[in-house]
């Protein structure tokens, strides 16, 4: 066999390794994504269970890259400390180890199978139908996973056949002997293997056979297992953007893995003595060299994730807070290709479209009961920010791939729309309803009765209580919030009901302004009201996706109004 046949047919199976990797990494993903964050994110209560919970998710995903894209995502926005989230990517190197290390069994038989069951499964899964509006696409994603495992094996074996020619191939072998005669350079040819590949583990796996056959010596694959661990933390580092505090956990897991290779480096010699006493054979010995790498850098570091989190935070300290608040702060384009993380920030991002609408509110109640020219002011601006937070927010949401989504997935991105659309109704109310209203009132120079301003206060406080229980409840998608949020609904019709009653029996016709001050009072209690109706939607939304089990009472009343309708 020529020189070129061989290495053409090399590279091709190292695509076909290449791609069944990311044919399974994809389908975890897309399968399960957002369950994996869920438990990843119940995993960050102290370093050690963090380390653990890092490791399982990675096995499951077969990649450290996708794992830190997504704890990158909590530590970003303040949600997990940086010392959790730094003990889980020390578990989550562990996690690709382990993983090679399963794939590299004697299972190549098992190929086939994998191939039918998964073609089948994806065939099926395509061809289900539409349920909710979208396709069953977790069986289909499934199917999508056993083709690429499915790959990989086969991969793996034709990788070990072309490589025995290459046992007699003097000239390959020459070569190759100069690609990787140098240590250093062979730590740099797989850093950049793997960095194109975004898959650490795709790369080792392509590391084993050329140990196994000879091909390259157990130094050279030890150095080569160094590259694939350093390569695999630079993506996340260029996902993370350009924020400081986002930057911390990458830039932390980068720097640990370059001190493990340059303290291993010039123990390469040694290191290659030590695994060949323990096995003789070669592919073996890097895929021990692998996990004993990992393992030793988890163990040596987690005792000291304290100081670095606090050296990394003086280093890399937090960006001022952008003085235009219609400048989306967690709309990253690099999660757009991973929808669970999309649908993560888009939902962080609605979060601060309520907090816009808050700070509306409270300038209001400043300006109507002051007749504070400037606070109504500020609420208008405020309010066009929201706009553009808004079309921002909806715009990123229109770009995330629908086909790519999990049932759950789309459900939520459903409930983020449509709380996004019900807090731009509730925001316009405040825009444009009540600063109407506070103009008119500033204007002319009505004033309130001493009891008439208490009453809006208490019903203004109320309608805040209830956007924080929407912001809440939107969040953690909590079905006993959802129920407290309708059930406060109801109590602040009540209460609108006996302001209004109490209002009209000390209403005094013979003041001047009181008829006018009367009709600004009383819209203003309505507007709030239909404020709060938007806000409670997202009520109607969570209920919708299943009862709350833990809830034995009544059923909500069905004749309640429907969720974003002024109910007055």
């Amino acid at each position: 066999m020529s020189v070129t046949r061989l290495l053409v047919e090399l590279i091709g199976h190292v695509v076909l390794l290449l791609w069944g990797a990311r044919m399974v990494q994809t389908g975890i993903v897309r399968a399960f994504g957002s369950d994996l964050r869920r438990l990843l994110g119940k995993g960050l209560s102290n370093r050690l269970v963090a380390l653990l919970s890092g490791m399982v998710v990675t096995a499951l995903l077969q990649s450290s890259t996708a794992t830190a894209l997504m704890v990158t995502s909590f530590a970003a926005g303040g949600l997990v400390a940086l010392v959790p989230a730094l003990a889980v990517m020390l578990g989550a190197n562990v996690g690709t180890a382990l993983i090679v290390k399963a794939l590299t069994f004697d299972v190549a038989w098992i190929s086939p199978i994998l191939l039918i069951a998964g073609y089948a499964a994806f065939k099926r899964g395509g061809a289900g139908g539409h349920r909710g509006g979208t396709k069953n696409s977790r069986v289909q994603n499934i199917g999508r996973v056993c083709m690429g495992l499915g790959l990989m094996l086969l991969a793996l074996r034709l990788l070990v056949e072309s490589m025995q020619p290459a046992e007699a191939a003097p000239l390959l072998r020459q070569l190759l002997g100069v690609l990787t005669g140098e240590p250093l350079l062979d730590v740099i040819l797989a850093a950049a293997l793997t960095f194109a590949a975004h898959s650490s583990v795709a790369v080792v796996l392509m590391i084993v056979p050329l140990a196994a056959t000879g091909v390259v010596t157990p130094v050279a694959a030890f150095a080569l297992v160094l590259g694939a661990n350093l390569g695999s933390t630079i993506p996340p580092v260029l996902a993370a953007g350009s924020d400081p505090a986002a930057r911390r956990l990458p830039l932390g897991n980068l720097a640990f893995r370059a001190l493990g290779c340059l303290v291993a480096l010039p123990l390469l010699h040694p290191l290659a003595d030590l695994f060949a006493r323990l096995t003789p054979y070669p592919g073996a010995q890097a895929v021990d060299f692998h996990i004993g790498f990992n393992l030793v850098l988890a163990v040596a570091l987690v005792g000291l994730l304290d100081p670095a989190a606090k050296l990394l935070t003086r280093l890399l300290p937090a960006a001022a807070t952008p003085d235009d608040p219609a400048r989306p702060r967690y709309l990253n384009e690099a999660a757009l290709d991973t929808p669970y993380l999309a649908l993560s920030n888009a939902a962080r991002e609605t979060l601060r479209m309520g907090d816009l609408i808050e700070a509306m509110l409270r300038r209001f109640l400043e300006g109507i009961t002051a007749n504070d020219r400037g606070a109504i002011d500020d609420v208008v601006r405020l309010g066009k920010a929201r706009d553009r937070l808004e079309d921002a927010v909806r715009t990123y949401m229109a770009r995330i791939s629908a086909e790519d989504m999990t049932e759950r997935d789309a459900v939520r991105r459903q409930e983020i729309l449509d709380f996004v659309v019900n807090l731009g109704h509730a925001g316009g109310i405040v825009e444009r309803s009540l600063t109407e209203l506070a103009r008119r009132k500033a204007k002319r120079q009505v004033s309130f009765t001493a009891e008439d301003r208490a009453d809006l206060a208490a019903f203004h406080a109320n309608v805040l209580e209830d956007l924080r229980l929407a912001l809440s409840t939107f969040m953690a998608e909590d079905p006993r919030g959802a129920r407290q949020l309708l059930d406060a609904k109801r109590r602040l019709s009540e209460l609108e009901r006996t302001a209004t009653r109490a209002h009209l029996a000390r209403l005094e016709p013979s003041r001047p302004d009181a008829l006018e001050g009367s009709s600004l009072h009383l819209a203003a209690l309505r507007d709030l009201k239909r404020i709060n109706s938007h806000l409670s939607a997202i009520g109607y939304a969570v209920l919708e996706q299943g009862p709350d089990p833990a809830h034995a009472g009544p059923e909500p009343d069905m004749a309640d109004p429907a969720p974003g309708r002024d109910d007055g």
